[in-house]
This record gives structure tokens, sequence and C-alpha cells, in this order.
């Protein structure tokens, strides 16, 4: 018999948490106050190092001692005496991909003998996901003789076999070499939208996020700062820490001066910038501007027509290779030459090369007003 129960029509929300919090020594180090879990839905959950994240995954999991909170699962909620029943509905794929000393076959079969599966039905379903992840002619090989990206397939395979109502995911690429986690994150990533499984998908990779997630929560310090769509969380970061996280490469103390055919005005280090935003004159924010947000010209002479509101000029002062691109920072300054403010802008290898870009060399910058976001300070 099967120990778990589809419902044909689920609730939106497959689990909601409500303070969670957990401590450790006396000290806070997970605060969630609400979370909420859509069914169907793949939740990338993203943050630096020691931000809470694993933390929170265990909590979801029901395997953190000092964890409290309210878990309701599809509607119901959680107690102390369900987490076992819970955990048997959920299936967790680590980093490390702890297979047993046993064959392909048996790895993957192995939770649904736990649940007492009929042997027929494991057989297929064991058969069923060795095909779909692509490692059925593995079947008989031992686990040690895997390689990082096959034994990470099987672990996979496994979690998938017991077909979970969520599906909780720790780094699960991390520990994997640059071409075999990409091959992986394509093929899942498929996967999930085929199947339109629930999914928590933890990574401190940004580009993993963006790929995987159809929303993004961030962590920062064990709190949870934002929750959205990635082109949210990523275009309109909620504060200044989670805009440095996620790349915003400029963020700029400033104060709204006024409005101008739909702009605000901000004073940036005695420097006029405008940006499309909610905000009052007077109010203190930070201006954040992404550096792909950020077009850079040799200063040579006129610049050709364009729509951008905010035109800059500085000297390169940093000059940094980052994979195709080039990271180019860019001390601007005032009317009066007074340095104000370092940008930052990507130009590609070819343009730096063609533009004759170095330490020192006089640049020109522009940037749309919408391009630009305000947090108020």
């Amino acid at each position: 018999d099967y120990l778990f129960t589809w419902l044909p029509n689920p609730p939106m929300n497959l689990l909601e948490i409500r303070d969670l919090t957990v401590q450790r020594g006396g000290k806070r180090v997970l605060d969630v106050p609400r979370l909420e879990i859509r069914a169907g839905e793949t939740l990338a959950v993203i943050g630096p190092n020691g931000a809470g994240k694993s933390t929170l995954m265990l909590s979801i999991a029901q395997l953190m001692d000092g964890a409290r909170g309210e878990f309701r699962f599809r509607g119901e909620r959680l107690r102390p005496r369900d987490a076992l029943t819970f955990r048997r509905r959920i299936a967790l794929v680590l980093q490390d991909p702890l297979l047993l000393d046993a064959s392909v076959f048996d790895n993957v079969a192995a939770g649904l003998r736990f649940r007492r599966i009929p042997r027929e039905e494991i057989a297929r379903r064991v058969a069923f996901w060795l095909g779909r992840l692509g490692i059925a002619h593995l079947r008989a090989r031992a686990a040690h003789q895997l390689s990082g990206g096959e034994a990470q397939r099987v672990s996979l395979a496994r979690a998938l076999a017991i077909e979970p109502d969520l599906l909780l995911l720790d780094e699960p690429f991390g520990a994997l070499d640059a071409p075999t986690r990409a091959r992986l994150l394509d093929d899942f990533h498929a996967l999930l939208a085929e199947t339109e499984m629930t999914a928590v998908f933890v990574t401190h990779d940004q580009d993993e996020a963006l790929l995987m997630g159809d929303r993004v929560a961030v962590l920062i310090g064990g709190k949870l700062r934002q929750v959205g769509a990635p082109e949210t969380v990523f275009n309109a970061p909620a504060d200044s820490e989670v805009a440095a996280f996620v790349g915003v490469d400029t963020v700029l103390p400033g104060v709204v001066t006024g409005f101008e055919n739909g702009c605000a005005i901000v004073d940036a280090g005695g420097v006029q910038l405008e940006a499309i935003g909610e905000a009052e004159p007077g109010q203190a924010v930070w201006f954040c501007l992404r550096p792909e947000d950020v077009t850079l010209w040799a200063d040579s002479g006129a610049l050709p027509p364009s729509s951008a509101r905010n035109q800059l000029r500085g000297r390169v002062t940093k000059l940094q290779r980052q994979g195709p691109v080039m990271r180019v920072g860019v001390a601007c300054s005032t009317q009066s030459g007074e340095s104000a403010f370092t940008l930052t802008a990507f130009v590609t290898r070819a343009s730096a090369a063609e533009m004759g870009l170095e330490i020192g060399s006089p640049v020109t910058l522009t940037f749309k007003a919408s391009a630009a976001h305000l947090i108020p300070r």
C-alpha cells in the first residue's frame, strides 16, 4: 500500500511556515516569520555561506532539533507526532549522495522497499527513473564505481522513485565540476517542469537560482529578507544587503531632491541622478544599479542619440576579467571635478580592447532611469 495520498485538487500552498526560529547556544540562527511553498513550484533558496539555508531545509524536513514554529501541510497543522508520517511524504537530496554500498538498482529501490511497495511496482519505478535520468545502463554497477555526476543522478532517482509530495534539494550539484553540473541542471530543470513536482532548491549559486526557481527566497544572516519572482528579487532587491548579494554592484547613498518628467532626481555625492521609482522629496535612499545596465563609451567625442537620461564622466580605476566580459570600475566626478563615487560596468573583452581601456582612461557612462532601483534608507 502507498503511505501517502494524492489529492486531485491540492491547495495552492503545499506547505505554509509561520514564525519559524532556530536557536543555537542561546543565539537565534534562523528567523522566518512567514514562508509559503506553492504546489507545483520550485522555490530557490539563496544566500551567502552561513546564512541559514541548510538549517531552513532541515527544519522543513522536521529534522532540526530546536526548531520552533508552525507548519501546515496541505492546510493541516503538523504536530510533533506527525513528523515521521510527514518525512515519508518528502524526499531529501544532499550535496553528498550518501549511497549505500550496493548496486545502483538497490540504491534507487531502497526507499521503496522501506515503504513496502510491491516488488513489481519497485521494478517498474526503478526502471522508469533510471531511464529518465539517463543511467539505465548503470543499474548493476556498484555505487563506489560511479563518477560524481553518476552518483548524484542515482541519488536523484532514489528520491524521485518514491514520488514525494515535496522534494528538498540542498546544494545538490555544488560538488560537481562545471560541465557535469551544467548538464545535470538542464536535465533536472526539464524534469521538474515536466512532472510539475513541488521542490525547494537550496543553492549559493545565483545562476542556478535563476534557472531553477519559479520564485526565489533570500536568506542573509539567518533572516528571510525577500521572497518573489526571480526578476523582482534580482532587479528590485528589498534592501541594500540583498542588493549587494544579488550582484547590484553599485549601491549609492542619496537623497531625493525632486521629480522631473516622471523621474525621481537623486543627489548622490553631489551628482544628480535620475531613477523611476516611488519616493518623497527629502527622502534618503539607496540608488541601486546593476553593471549590465550601464553602457560605457570611450571619451573621444559626441555620443550617439540615446534614451538614457543619465550620462556621467569618469576615469577607469579597475579592470577585471570575469568570464567573457570585463568588469570595469569608473570613478565618477561632480561637475566641479571633485570625486563623487565609483560605478561598475560590464563590457566585452573585444570592446575593452577596441576602446583601448586601461587604468586612468577617461570614459563616459550612460544608463536609463528605468534601470535604477531606489530603496528607502
